[in-house]
């Protein structure tokens, strides 16, 4: 057989393979409304100046944090909620750049369950509400977005609130700064219902 008619006959296979009646994977539907509403109403609200000033400052101030540092923050976040004894995470919501979050969510009619952004090395900057914990760099919302350097918006599987029944999802994607490099990241919870 000859290199001509063995390539024409893996050409013929591989349109062959890609035309079969088998269906290609798709997602679900709500991931594209969801990807919509990050781009056209989530994305600007991020973009403004008090989001890119909090996180740039969190940045120098967390500079050369240790991991033994982020565990211990987080350790103590996430005994303040479990306790009630909220100093640092009072701390954390009393911040600008918080306050301006929660203006976000609440002017978003129910749509925004909460939406907050971290530095570099996923530790909390912002908070519209409180979060269950301060690091999110061992989390799929950062992992496959800022750890991977992509652009692209990262939406996780949607799951029914057992309190409020509503369907949620969380999306997730890199911010970066004026000069194109990266140094964060902002999730959104959104009720599905609500869009």
């Amino acid at each position: 057989m000859t290199r001509w008619r063995y390539v024409g006959m893996i050409a013929v296979a591989a349109i062959l393979f890609h035309s079969t009646p088998y269906p290609a994977y798709s997602e679900p539907a709500y991931v594209s409304v969801v990807r919509e509403y990050v781009e056209k109403r989530i994305k600007p609200i991020i973009a403004a100046p008090i989001v890119h000033k909090a996180i740039e400052e969190q940045n120098a101030k967390f500079g050369d944090v240790s991991d033994m540092d982020v565990r211990v923050l987080d350790n103590t976040y996430r005994s303040e909620i479990q306790t009630g004894q909220w100093q640092m995470v009072k701390g954390l919501l009393g911040k600008p750049v918080s306050r301006y979050l929660k203006s976000k969510q609440d002017d978003s009619q129910g749509t925004i369950v909460e939406i907050f952004v971290t530095d570099r090395h996923g530790l909390n900057v912002g908070q519209s509400v409180a979060t269950t914990d301060y690091w999110q760099g061992d989390e799929d919302k950062f992992l496959k977005t800022f750890a991977r350097g992509t652009d692209e918006v990262f939406i996780d599987r949607a799951e029914r609130d057992e309190q409020t029944q509503l369907l949620e999802t969380q999306a997730s994607f890199m911010i970066r700064g004026d000069d194109g490099q990266p140094i964060g990241i902002a999730t959104v919870t959104i009720a599905i219902d609500a869009l």
